[in-house]
């Protein structure tokens, strides 16, 4: 997985309407040149997950995804044995030594791959995303560190397994918890925060083909003010963009205050957080005007 440039990875991500700035792409870049994982911080819903799959999308690789979260054990993220298969074929082997039964079962026939490893034996172009790295236990760390060090796994009964093809390791945290400084050290960093409001409106016509350049405009100075609020959950940017493809659908041309109020449950999905955006966000702007 090569790119030319920093400029070059920006130029690949806007033709598939991932908008770069500078940061960004000359971190991608970096990150492909040295073969480093890639730490991507930031609140939910800024486009952690959309830059590993935009990545994923102009490499024409396969993303294999392992989804963090509370519980997650080496089982689930890296492999395990399929026991109801083996069983079936300890039965059926009858009086087949316990020796020649073990090294029948241990095989890859009953092998199954959980995203570390697949990643780690694809040939063929990959990019690979941990996802909500933080939610994961600390215990998880000790296992990431294990694998991106040398991209390689251990299976006892079957031997080490190299990667033949290094992925393109990218890792989101929304940093509900610190990270260790060790897995930090193996990582470049990229902070990712929401966009400005016109970085926003360029995504929102990017991503929403037909809307009006002013009602773009609009909805992304309208979701700024609602992120400026005390919310339960401020909009992401794909809530934003399902705005905008929301208002398309119902034909409407101005977000104004009865277009915010019928369709504020598209962006804002508490009770309490839809209250306070009609009354300071809605009902200010009137007064204001």
């Amino acid at each position: 997985m090569t790119f030319t440039s920093p400029a070059d990875v920006r130029e690949r991500l806007a033709a598939v309407d991932y908008l770069a700035d500078d940061a960004i792409a000359t971190t991608v870049y970096l990150a492909a040149a040295l073969g480093k994982p890639l730490l991507v911080e930031g609140p939910a819903g800024v486009g952690k997950t959309e830059l590993a799959k935009a990545v994923a999308a102009i490499t024409d690789a396969r993303l294999v995804r392992l989804q963090c979260y509370e519980g997650l054990d080496e089982p689930r993220a890296l492999y395990e044995w399929n026991y109801k298969k083996q069983l079936l074929r300890i039965q059926a082997a009858g009086d087949q030594s316990w020796s020649a039964t073990h090294d029948d079962i241990f095989t890859e026939e009953f092998l199954l791959e959980r995203p570390l490893l697949a990643a780690i034996r694809r040939t063929d172009p990959t990019v690979l995303l941990i996802d909500e790295t933080d939610k994961a236990d600390v215990e998880v760390e000790g296992l990431l560190l294990e694998v991106l060090s040398d991209f390689q796994v251990t299976i006892p009964e079957l031997g080490t397994i190299t990667a033949a093809r290094r992925p393109f390791v990218v890792l989101t945290s929304n940093a509900t918890r610190e990270l260790s400084e060790a897995l930090k050290r193996r990582c470049l960093y990229l902070h990712l925060d929401y966009p400005s409001p016109d970085r926003e409106r360029d995504i929102v016509r990017a991503r929403v083909p037909g809307i009006d350049e002013a009602l773009a405009g609009r909805l992304a100075q309208v979701v700024a003010a609602l992120r400026e609020l005390e919310l339960k959950k401020a909009p992401s940017i794909a809530e934003t963009i399902d705005w905008a493809r929301t208002l398309l659908a119902l034909g409407l041309d101005r977000l104004d205050g009865d277009a915010i109020a019928a369709t504020l449950g598209v962006v804002l999905k508490h009770r309490s957080d839809q209250d306070r955006a009609l009354k300071e966000v809605v009902h200010g702007d009137a007064a204001a005007r």
